[in-house]
């Protein structure tokens, strides 16, 4: 334990201390997020994101809050680095009307169904055949349109799942029960998915498997768990996107 998790706010030189005593969690980070960007995407250019993000959590940690250093510092690493993939335009046009697409697609069969839709209803909704339907979940997978990490309204600087899972900044009393409600019914939302889904979220997000190991723990193809992994986000953000703007309108 350092001077700065037991007596307060860290000085130039405890910030300085920390980055240094860090730079393992920044190097691992990169190597195990390499698999989860585009391939055009460097490891110079993750490395870069994730020391801005390393040098950013020093300068806001607080430990007052009752998180480690390394917690705090490795969801802001992680966040700087899907913030500087966004920043490089990986999100076709193509594949943002693509993701829209499917996401309009399971809105509406969720409101006529009133439960979570299987893949080939979703497949007919879109009039397109199940087997491009997996293709078009590939595509979308494949350039991260997808993620805990992605906005919930497609702004920039807007809400992610995870600020919802998770909001170190809320303040009042309000905030954070707002928050909580938010959290509460995210968990529901994951509940609501179907058991293999459910399982490929948490083997990827919390167990920090990649996906080629995921494939091997459940027996399916890399190309099927990729598939699954993009339906159940799709399914997500759409619930939670309907969530936020019904409480706008309050």
């Amino acid at each position: 334990m350092t001077t700065v998790d037991r007596y307060g706010p860290p000085g130039a030189a405890e910030r300085e201390r920390m980055v240094e005593a860090n730079m393992p969690l920044v190097n691992f980070l990169v190597e195990r997020m390499k698999t989860q960007v585009p391939a055009f995407v460097s490891r110079d250019d993750l490395r870069s994101a994730a020391m801005v993000g390393l040098i950013d959590a020093a300068s806001r940690f607080d430990p007052k809050r009752g998180v480690l250093f390394k917690t705090f510092a490795e969801r802001r690493i992680r966040g700087a680095i899907y913030d500087e993939v966004r920043r490089m335009d990986w999100f076709s046009r193509s594949m943002r009307e693509k993701q829209s697409r499917m996401s309009k697609a399971i809105d509406r069969l969720e409101k006529k169904l009133h439960r979570q839709p299987e893949e080939h209803e979703i497949a007919t909704e879109l009039e397109i055949s199940l087997e491009d339907y997996h293709e078009m979940l590939m595509q979308v997978s494949h350039l991260g349109c997808v993620s805990l990490h992605e906005t919930l309204d497609d702004s920039e600087g807007g809400r992610t799942f995870l600020d919802n899972l998770e909001d170190t900044e809320q303040e009042s009393v309000q905030e954070r029960l707002e928050a909580l409600e938010l959290t509460q019914e995210l968990a529901g939302y994951l509940g609501a998915l179907s058991e293999k889904e459910q399982l490929v979220l948490s083997l990827y997000y919390y167990e920090e498997l990649s996906q080629k190991e995921i494939a091997e723990v459940l027996e399916l193809s890399e190309g099927r768990i990729s598939q699954l992994h993009s339906q159940a986000l799709l399914k997500m953000k759409v619930k939670m996107s309907r969530s936020l703007r019904e409480r706008a309108r309050r």
